[in-house]
């Protein structure tokens, strides 16, 4: 981490591609109050300058990637740059001791994710993933609960995923799948898939799936039958060309059932259904990540975390194409 004047009470953030995703993560800046943008990069200068125009004044636009990095002009990154460009560039700012947010998925294959994963304890540099449901109220509760053991082990999962994200990827790297493989399961699915084995603890051990591409390059709709640890059956489905954003993630367990409908949490017990009240603070990686940085707070998605959704995603993708159930080691 470069150094800040003792005086400048605000961290300096590097933001690495300039896309749609990257005017939120200005946005959660700007509304935490903590941070400033500093630099900004992308491939395409037109991306970076309206970035800069619209949502960061005071950052500076660099050139290249390597201009950013040799400047010294940040505290921190975040890496909101296309799959393909993660490991590359979360390499170069791990090796300068630069802390990191970096975009899901990870990085595109497991020997990568697990390069990010022994440099960033090898260097002491914290690197984290912005699986945003991590940091979200409802999912803290739902993790709370569950993990208190009050509603007995987990018996049986099921979690239902929509939204209109096909309309949104014509003729962008979305669309490519060499940069992004699995298409909605891998991208915008990589969130349910995380929030799964968050929320439970448990880990994938089987999956059978079937996809469409639905005449886009990159599949767009999965219907998953999986088991995780302890032979609890799971079962997933993902529609990339819905109409309207639907999220449905419900947990049976032995002493009761949690459902998380659409940011609103469920509880029942003996027959009854109630609203729960949620009792978690409400947050979103960018100020997990600077409650990390500045008060010491407990990473919140560690590069580990990725290891499980690759490899549910990679399982996933090849029962697709083969038509067998594929076992997890």
């Amino acid at each position: 981490m470069s150094e800040r004047s003792s005086s400048d009470a605000k961290l300096r953030l590097a933001l690495v591609g300039c896309g749609r995703i990257a005017r939120l993560h200005c946005e959660r800046a700007a509304n935490d109050g903590r941070s400033t943008i500093a630099a900004l990069f992308d491939p395409d200068p037109a991306a970076a300058k309206a970035l800069q125009s619209e949502a960061a004044p005071s950052a500076v636009v660099y050139a290249s990637f390597e201009e950013l990095l040799n400047a010294g002009s940040c505290d921190a990154a975040v890496v909101a740059s296309p799959t393909h460009l993660h490991f590359e560039q979360a390499t170069a700012f791990l090796a300068r001791k630069i802390p990191i947010l970096c975009e899901k998925p990870l990085a595109r294959t497991r020997i990568e994710i697990l390069g990010l994963i022994e440099q960033s304890l090898t260097v002491g540099t914290p690197l984290s993933v912005a699986y945003q449901r991590r940091t979200w109220a409802t999912y803290r509760t739902l993790r709370r609960l569950v993990r208190s053991g009050e509603f007995g082990p987990v018996r049986a999962v099921v979690s239902h995923n929509v939204e209109n994200w096909q309309s949104t990827i014509g003729g962008t790297w979305r669309d490519d799948p060499e940069m992004n493989p699995g298409g909605f399961i891998g991208d915008a699915g990589s969130h349910k898939i995380d929030a799964v084995f968050n929320v439970t603890g448990l880990e994938p051990a089987e999956v059978f799936a079937r996809t469409d591409r639905c005449g886009s390059h990159v599949e767009i709709t999965a219907s998953v039958s999986a088991l995780l640890s302890g032979n609890v059956p799971l079962t997933m489905d993902f529609v990339g060309h819905g109409s309207a954003f639907q999220e449905l993630l419900a947990l049976h367990c032995a002493g009761g059932d949690l459902l998380l409908r659409d940011g609103e949490l469920w509880l029942s017990r003996d027959g009854k259904l109630e609203r729960a009240a949620i009792s978690e603070f409400d947050s979103n990686p960018i100020s997990a990540l600077l409650d990390s940085l500045l008060q010491g707070t407990e990473n919140f998605a560690p590069p580990f975390c990725a290891l499980p959704v690759y490899d549910f995603t990679q399982a996933l993708l090849e029962s697709a194409r083969s038509g067998k159930s594929v076992a997890l080691e």
